[in-house]
């Protein structure tokens, strides 16, 4: 199953999904029903109904309208998905593998390029995401910080908060000016959206993790005081160790979004949902356990019961007790590199229990299956549900795994085998069922009488299988679905069951759902059925897949040489002058120099140019550049328009991984010729990569990025500094999309510039200069209508060429590609901002060093994955 330390560590906690929850919210407990609230069946999925709830909470799970709610959210970043119509794609397909509830972060940096200044509108309309999330019938848990982490610049603190007095995440008043500014309007955007009131599905607000007990206790009222009643949960609780949601969809990290420790883009580590919005390796699991939690209601109300331990020590196991019903729940995980099998004494399963290297079971006892009991069961139960006549469980596992489902029944049952894979036998009031995950997909076993007379069909499945089953509620009763790739909705109208949904391949489709259905609607279109031996609705004809999906090659390349700053007679005159005498930043302002942070100027985000008139000069011997960047951050410098050279911050191992600030000295030697001259005009580019997250509260994001200071030697000179980063901010893109490179500065990479009088090129190229280059072309798609294709853009040369190449499609930079030190080679590119079906834009901004050959050479576009279906996409 393959479930990840944080996922065990959710089940495993004193209450298996409890929330520390700062304040009631709603209504307490003790309001909105019983003191204690039973095990019982869950709220329905949440809808805007326009109806007042109650959400109340125990040390158990959430209470909504006086029910048990076992909450499983699924993180989620507005701001790593800048496509506002595939934010319904991803919502859907988190609702369709379980996920109950959404998290989302939402970034201060993201909506504010100025002090005062606020954008939700566009790619950053929170309120029409909150809107999509109640339509998909997802919960939604708001976390709008102020400080975030998320892997995101400065951890979500804007940039220009860096160059303002006042420390952050403390009760200091001017840093509580503008924070409680940022929250006053993401908190009138999110009353609009609460679930207590019924005008929405906003049913948790998280505050951010901090230290400091008086500024979360200011947080606290701030948020009550802007109308915010639903409960506030603080993550990582001492009380239950309840970490953060699991990722749901990853995304990218585009343009100068990513934090300093971060390498690559795409957002995918533990991601059910990659940046193409394709399945991962962590969905089966995911789906599986949300499956699970969502549809058998034990799971709400669990205790730390007796230890159970493994002969040997050989498994980590949880055990876990539901008071109400008696079942119980054993995580069982195994940390070694290897599989083992072995008996858990005192846990009442009779046999021996499997798991696989580095892999994790949620195994039951005891739990109440409609009208029947499971004794135990060594595979995973998936889920439960009544669909008509018959009660449905599902089984799921690795391929090949023998799974045993033992059942009580007083009586003799009739057990029917309607595949050839599963085996039976009834013994002293236990049926017990087995039969190998996968080996024929989907198995079925049909039992009736034995103590009940309600039928129950058992279902197994391995992981792939598994990932074809969609269970829905619906106000006519629960439904099942299998064969799709995936199910978005399913909806019953008098005798008919309408599916929407994507297929990938040829594929059956199956239906279990309430008495009276007959028939069965694909995509608005009709599709012929029978009724099964299961009592299913059969199709007589499988369903269609995607047609094939071809990507053209990218030809027609033109390329032009930039850094004109570097050449001694550049204009610099309308640069800003750099004169200030002292800085807010955490970086000291060295004795007797001007603040030379680009921050204090103004420059938040990408490249930073620096040029330096240099009087009183003779026999200047050498140049110390002292300079301060994030991750991989880089300094090129050039003396009268020759290059001096280019200094690289070293590569991160596994002890600075996760450092926020690298500071080092470039120095560069004169050449000989140079030294007589008097005056020099020094020109220095910095790529400073992004602020530190400040995770441990000590205005960390305020450390200097660019140059700090400047030393010579061998002379005294004078000098006067300018310095220019990137230009008023996009107002489509938002201020983390450019930076201060020439060509960014005068829209080369925007669709509608002119590059007609740049120079005819093909790739690969082998040009040796220090400097920026530019590449555009264009290219255009035709994806067949129907057809959802997620496409990437893959660059690849010699590792051993030093050159970083800024991807910018139609406009938007899609993030940077270090050719020497990697590790990513293929960047997401979110459909509507890439045209599937239309023309495309595509500039390479490429930064070399000059000490090797200095690529482009292999760029193409990859297709990520493809399916029919889909969701309508809006051009960006």
């Amino acid at each position: 199953m393959e479930l990840s330390r944080r996922t065990f560590s959710t089940l495993a906690g004193t209450a298996a999904l409890g929330f520390a929850l700062a304040g009631s919210g709603g209504a307490l407990p003790a309001r909105t029903g019983p003191r204690v609230v039973p095990t019982g069946p869950p709220p329905a999925p949440p809808v805007a109904d326009g109806v007042a709830h109650t959400v109340g909470h125990d040390r158990y799970s959430l209470l909504v309208d006086g029910r048990r709610l076992t909450l499983w959210p699924g993180e989620m970043h507005l701001f790593r998905l800048p496509s506002p119509s595939l934010w319904r794609d991803v919502l859907e397909k988190a609702r369709a593998y379980g996920y109950n509830a959404v998290s989302l972060s939402v970034a201060w940096n993201y909506h504010s390029p100025a002090p005062g200044r606020y954008d939700f509108t566009g790619v950053r309309d929170l309120d029409r995401f909150l809107r999509t999330a109640a339509e998909t019938g997802l919960y939604v848990v708001l976390r709008p910080g102020p400080h975030l982490g998320a892997d995101i610049d400065a951890g979500g603190f804007p940039g220009w908060l860096t160059a303002t007095e006042g420390r952050a995440r403390t009760t200091d008043a001017t840093y509580l000016a503008y924070a409680d500014e940022w929250l006053t309007r993401v908190n009138a955007i999110a009353a609009r959206h609460l679930y207590t009131k019924g005008k929405g599905t906003v049913l948790l607000y998280e505050l951010e993790q901090a230290t400091d007990t008086a500024y979360l206790t200011h947080l606290h009222r701030k948020v009550r005081a802007d109308g915010i009643d639903v409960p506030l949960s603080v993550p990582r609780s001492p009380l239950t160790g309840f970490p953060d949601p699991p990722m749901a969809y990853g995304g990218t990290t585009w343009g100068w979004l990513p934090a300093p420790r971060l390498s690559t883009t795409s957002y995918d580590d533990g991601a059910a949902l990659g940046a193409g919005r394709r399945p991962t390796a962590a969905l089966a699991p995911a789906h599986r356990l949300g499956q699970l939690l969502r549809t058998v209601p034990d799971f709400a109300r669990l205790d730390r019961a007796k230890g159970v331990r493994s002969p040997g020590g050989r498994l980590e196991v949880e055990h876990l007790a539901n008071r109400d019903t008696d079942s119980q729940v054993y995580v069982v995980r195994n940390d070694s590199a290897k599989p083992v099998s072995t008996p858990l004494p005192g846990a009442g399963i009779e046999v021996p229990v499997n798991v696989a290297a580095h892999d994790t079971k949620v195994l039951g006892t005891r739990l109440r299956l409609g009208g029947r009991t499971l004794r135990y069961a060594t595979a995973q139960l998936m889920f439960f549900l009544s669909a008509g006549r018959q009660d449905i469980a599902v089984f799921a596992g690795r391929y090949g795994d023998m799974a045993q489902v033992v059942l009580e029944c007083p009586e003799e049952p009739t057990a029917t085998r309607l595949d050839a894979e599963p085996a039976w036998i009834y013994d002293r009031g236990l049926l017990r069922v087995t039969c190998p995950l996968g080996v024929g997909e989907l198995a079925r076993v049909k039992v009736e009488n034995g103590g009940s007379d309600r039928p129950l069909l058992l279902l197994f499945a391995d992981d792939a299988t598994a990932l074809r089953l969609w269970p829905y509620e619906t106000p006519s009763g629960s439904a099942l679905v299998y064969g799709p790739s995936l199910v978005r909705q399913l909806r019953i109208q008098d005798t008919t069951v309408h599916l929407t949904g994507d297929t990938t391949k040829l594929t059956g489709l199956e239906v279990w759902g309430p008495r009276g259905i007959e028939h069965v609607t694909w995509n608005q279109r009709p599709v012929a059925s029978r009724i099964s031996a299961t009592a299913s609705l059969l199709a007589l004809q499988p369903l269609q897949g995607q047609g094939p999906v071809t990507l053209p090659a990218l030809d027609g390349w033109r390329r032009k040489a930039e850094n004109p700053e570097s050449a001694p007679d550049f204009d610099d005159s309308a640069w800003v002058k750099a004169d200030k005498k002292t800085s807010f930043s955490t970086t000291p302002v060295p004795d007797g120099q001007p603040v030379l942070f680009a921050d204090d100027y103004g420059f938040h985000y990408g490249d930073v140019w620096y040029r330096g008139r240099i009087t009183d000069a003779e026999d200047l011997a050498s140049v110390s550049l002292a300079y301060s960047t994030g991750t991989q951050g880089l300094l090129m410098a050039w003396l009268d328009g020759k290059p001096l050279g280019t200094h690289r911050m070293p590569a991160p191992d596994t002890g600075t991984a996760r450092q926020g600030t690298w500071t080092d000295t470039a120095v560069f030697e004169v050449p000989e010729k140079l030294r007589a001259r008097d005056e020099h005009m020094l020109s220095v580019l910095v790529r400073r990569m992004a602020h530190d997250t400040d995770e441990t509260s000590r205005d960390t994001h305020k450390a200097a990025r660019g140059l700090t200071s400047v030393r010579f030697k061998g002379a005294s000179p004078d000098v006067s500094w300018r310095l220019q980063g990137a230009g008023a901010a996009d107002p489509v893109r938002g201020p983390l999309n450019n930076g201060g490179l020439f060509g960014e500065r005068e829209g080369w990479h925007l669709p509608a510039f002119d590059d007609r009088a740049w120079d005819a090129v093909k790739l690969p190229r082998a040009d040796r200069r220090q400097g920026v280059a530019w590449y555009r072309t264009g290219f255009r798609l035709a994806v067949p209508a129907g057809v959802d294709a997620s496409v990437g853009l893959t660059l690849e040369d010699d590792p051993k060429r030093a050159y970083r190449v800024q991807i910018f499609l139609n406009g938007w930079n899609m993030g940077q590609y270090v050719n020497d030190a990697g590790p990513q080679h293929t960047f997401a590119l979110p459909n509507g901002i890439l045209r599937t079906r239309g023309s495309n834009s595509l500039a390479l901004a490429v930064l070399s060093d000059g000490t090797t050959e200095a690529g482009p050479k292999d760029v193409r576009l990859t297709l990520l994955g493809a399916s029919a279906g889909g969701v309508t996409v809006e051009n960006v």
